[in-house]
């Protein structure tokens, strides 16, 4: 099964990082548009990109990745796109947790492969939404998966566009089965809940995770889809909102609005937890969290 992946394994790992150079790009181009409001006499934010490594037990070469982190820019508060190849043997506690939901042959052989694509952005308007997206492909000698989706945040919301997110969401899943939206929006409803607060950390999305009908390049297809349709989901919003002028007490929401979003990432989120435990760069894995936040 190892040497049949090999040339799907570099496909894959090939088109994250393709991805992520479009959104680099993407958002360079945000920052250098022209932008009204208290940041308009700030330079144009530019990401700066470092390697990162995966850190092994014996000190093997484990894979890694590139972290792109963009701070203090005229639209962008803070963002980060992350790619990454890693490799090896899970950890106690991730095989048991991989064997737990079932993967073929974990409870027996801990080798792994992963890749993907990690983004997270944190506005400076207080009424441009944050926004979550990931897309990636899990390998095990037994299984094989894709997961990902994409999920708005806004501190403010806006109907329109919490609508305009969704229909986006929905165009580019519907030609692979018009099953997979409702059902992968009502998967993301599940996870982005926050239990200890009694409500959602945004407005949805898609969310899916173990995607594997048997078909790998229709199943990839679906997930390089997912991966397209960020940009127009997303990109449109921020255009339309950078400009709004806002108040201390918006600001002051934002902030209340990052302490709900730091909470699950650290509590919660599924990706953090598996980044932490298999050794991948700390920085690298807690790059979502956001630059300011506070608490009541």
């Amino acid at each position: 099964m190892t040497d049949d992946f090999a040339d799907r394994k570099a496909r894959a790992s090939a088109w994250f990082r393709t991805l992520r150079d479009e959104i680099v790009a993407s958002f360079e181009a945000l920052e250098d548009s022209q932008v009204q409001g208290p940041f308009a006499g700030q330079p144009a934010g530019r990401f700066e990109v470092s390697e990162t490594r995966r850190a092994s037990d014996d000190g093997s070469d484990a894979g890694g990745g590139l972290m792109s982190v963009m701070r203090g820019g005229r639209v962008f508060e803070k963002v980060g796109v992350n790619v990454s190849t890693v490799f090896g043997t899970l950890g106690d506690r991730a095989q048991k947790a991989m064997a737990a939901r079932g993967v073929p042959g974990m409870d027996s052989d801990p080798r792994f492969w992963a890749s993907g694509i990690s983004l997270v952005a944190h506005l400076q308007n207080p009424h441009t939404p944050a926004v979550h997206m990931n897309t990636r492909m899990f390998w095990t000698p037994g299984a094989w998966w894709f997961g990902g989706g994409s999920d708005l945040n806004p501190c403010i919301e806006y109907a329109q566009d919490t609508a305009q997110f969704h229909a986006v969401q929905k165009a580019h899943c519907d030609p692979h089965g018009e099953d997979l939206y409702p059902r992968y929006k009502a998967w993301a409803d599940e996870y982005f809940f926050v239990p200890h607060r009694g409500r959602a950390r945004g407005v949805g999305g898609i969310f899916y995770d173990d995607h594997n009908s048997g078909d790998w390049e229709a199943d990839f297809a679906f997930t390089q889809n997912v991966g397209r349709a960020f940009l127009p989901a997303f990109v449109p919003i921020t255009v339309k909102r950078r400009d709004t002028p806002w108040t201390e007490a918006d600001k002051d929401v934002q902030l209340v609005h990052r302490g709900l979003y730091a909470e699950y990432n650290l509590v919660y989120d599924r990706g953090t937890k598996f980044g932490l435990e298999t050794g991948h760069d700390a920085n690298a894995v807690l790059m979502s969290l956001p630059p300011l936040a506070k608490w009541i």
